[in-house]
């Protein structure tokens, strides 16, 4: 838990199969959710949310928009709980051996008996695991001690991207989650769109990379990069934006798929003596960096304090 200043310790070694889990019971709520939700631009209508309890897909429209439903993963009890506007609901615990056919099959099961018909790719996305969720059945490693110090780092990071993201005036998405990659992510668009990607390109890639953009985000570590840490990149890349410095002085810039990527580990920020400022900061001048190099119009796009109106 966090402890005034403190911060949980999050670590990806030694966790990479409790990680795994969450992020292919995310991958199922979210495919669910996308599967149903009407489209907004960048994908923002397939996401999950962080809230007081866990982690949630938040309303989904059905019946023509005359009722809707939630998933959540409440991490507070250990339950997965599907919520219908008609009051019906459906929970089962999360249980350290229930493993991820077991997962999908209930919340299939539940979905059927509440009568919300749903239809989705049930192949994991992105992960390089060759079977349907129905069919792995060796991955069961949901964790209550990691899921709570997961859940509990998430909860404070969405509270200072959200504070960061009412400092820009300009097009700003939610701050939410990724299933994809299992990121809780914001960015910031200038309003210009960018250069058009290839025709070869990915449609998932035209779609989040229509526009100018600065992401921020976080995540818990991966084959890559194998501890938790911040992140933000400019789309499309300025010329010489690693030059740039930022903040702290223990921030610095690593090549992410041919481009320039700002990063602050957790481990790092968990030293400070207030990390939310320090984070602040670190967003600040990733910000800093990518609009000033791109060109963007950084005083139009500042929020200036109500006093000032």
């Amino acid at each position: 838990m966090i402890l005034g200043n403190r911060l949980p310790e999050l670590k990806y070694v030694g966790n990479e199969n409790k990680k795994l889990t969450l992020h292919l019971f995310f991958q199922i709520m979210g495919k669910i959710r996308m599967a149903l939700t009407p489209r907004k631009n960048h994908w923002w209508y397939i996401t999950l949310y962080v809230n007081e309890k866990g982690f949630t897909t938040g309303s989904i429209p059905i019946q023509n928009g005359f009722a809707s439903f939630s998933m959540s993963l409440d991490i507070l009890d250990h339950e997965f709980i599907v919520f219908k506007s008609n009051g019906e609901s459906r929970s089962f615990e999360l249980e350290h051996d229930l493993s991820v056919a077991q997962f999908y099959e209930r919340v299939v099961e539940f979905l059927k008996e509440l009568d919300i018909e749903v239809s989705i790719n049930s192949r994991p996305y992105e992960l390089d695991i060759d079977m349907d969720f129905s069919e792995i059945s060796d991955i069961r490693h949901y964790d209550a001690l990691f899921a709570t110090t997961y859940w509990h780092t998430f909860l404070w990071i969405d509270s200072v991207f959200k504070e960061f993201s009412g400092r820009f005036y300009g097009k700003t998405c939610p701050v939410h989650l990724y299933w994809h990659s299992m990121d809780l992510a914001v960015t910031r668009f200038s309003g210009t769109r960018a250069p058009a990607m290839p025709k070869e390109a990915r449609i998932p890639d035209k779609e989040a990379y229509s526009h100018e953009c600065i992401s921020f985000g976080f995540w818990a570590g991966d084959e890559n990069i194998q501890e938790p840490a911040f992140y933000s990149y400019t789309y499309p890349s300025p010329e010489d934006i690693d030059m740039e410095e930022l903040e702290p002085s223990n921030a610095n810039w690593i090549m992410n798929n041919g481009s320039p990527m700002a990063i602050l580990t957790y481990s790092d920020l968990r030293e400070k003596e207030n990390p939310r400022k320090v984070l602040l900061e670190f967003l600040e001048s990733a910000y800093q960096a990518g609009a000033n190099r791109a060109g963007w119009n950084v005083e139009e796009f500042k929020v200036p304090p109500l006093e000032e109106l």
